[in-house]
């Protein structure tokens, strides 16, 4: 078949995708679009096929857009309840005390917490259907509440973390800001996993940060190059937010301006909550085939395997 039929099919199969949610459909156009494009397809193109399989998870279970938005509502929440009283108190005078020492301390473990503990549950939702179950918000909030032991102390060492890298990062130069964002990225990729095998292994922090970077270091390293590809995608769709508002005053001047504005606003909203959740499908889909070696019909072993080779 000619590339240009091979292409247009291609883009036929995705329409019908988006129409039925049917995976299969969607890994047959990415099959076909990669034989007509070959390398053109490129890393994007593998990211975007994952970032679909992604969502088709959260079209079957679509209450796993309520953990990230809760977490973020509750995170907000408890950023105005900490930051408010200290301004209107007026004892906050930038310097570094005690009281403002423990107040960063309490605030980063706190967010942290709320932050895991949602995440968790959105894992826990996503596990299940991958094996095949009917997943519902409550259950997700059992299970993690099941493990409410592991997340304190995730949550403990990971405001630590934290803490330690801003603080860094306040007192270095040019040079030493980069050196702090180059550390902060290695733990994050170190970490990858480690909550993965908290929640689903039970283990304390030190434990689950040796069993993730086990698994991340004898299996899955590409998968930092997978969620680069999945956060280019959800980067450039967030770009489409920018581009309505100088069309908004162009069309309606200052109150076209203003509307337009608040539409992007709300777009980015829900850009933030679906880029959320797809990670965390992804995230756990990728965990369970590195630990078990399992796929399902949501994630072909084709794209488990090598998620940015097309051939």
């Amino acid at each position: 078949m000619p590339k240009s039929s091979q292409i247009q099919e291609s883009l036929i199969r995705y329409r019908r995708f988006w129409i039925s949610g049917n995976t299969d459909i969607l890994s047959d156009s990415i099959s076909q679009a990669g034989q007509a494009g070959g390398n053109n397809v490129g890393r994007i193109g593998r990211g975007w096929q994952l970032t679909k399989l992604s969502f088709s998870v959260i079209r079957q279970d679509k209450e796993l857009l309520l953990f990230p938005l809760i977490s973020g509502i509750m995170i907000m929440a408890i950023a105005a309840s900490f930051i408010v009283p200290w301004f209107m108190l007026g004892t906050f005078t930038g310097n570094i005390d005690i009281a403002f020492i423990v107040f960063w301390i309490v605030f980063y473990f706190v967010s942290f917490f709320v932050s895991t503990f949602f995440n968790v549950a959105l894992m826990g939702c996503t596990m299940k259907r991958l094996d095949g179950g009917d997943p519902t918000f409550g259950y997700g909030i059992i299970f993690a509440a099941e493990r409410i032991k592991y997340i304190v102390e995730w949550a403990l060492v990971a405001a630590t973390i934290g803490l330690i890298l801003k603080a860094l990062e306040e007192r270095a130069g040019s040079l030493g800001k980069i050196v702090v964002g180059l550390i902060g990225i290695a733990w994050a990729i170190t970490s990858y996993f480690a909550v993965p095998a908290m929640a689903f292994e039970k283990l304390s922090p030190l434990k689950a940060l040796k069993r993730g970077a086990s698994i991340l270091k004898t299996t899955w390293g590409e998968v930092i190059i997978s969620n680069l590809g999945v956060g280019i995608i959800f980067f450039i769709l967030a770009l489409l937010g920018i581009l309505i508002m100088p069309l908004g005053f162009a069309l309606g001047g200052i109150t076209g301006g203003i509307i337009t504005m608040v539409i992007a606003v709300v777009y980015w909203i829900i850009i933030g909550l679906v880029s959320t959740a797809v990670s965390g499908v992804l995230h756990t889909a990728l965990y369970r085939y590195a630990i078990t070696g399992k796929t399902t019909a949501h994630f072909p072993t084709s794209a488990l395997q090598n998620p940015w080779s097309l051939s």
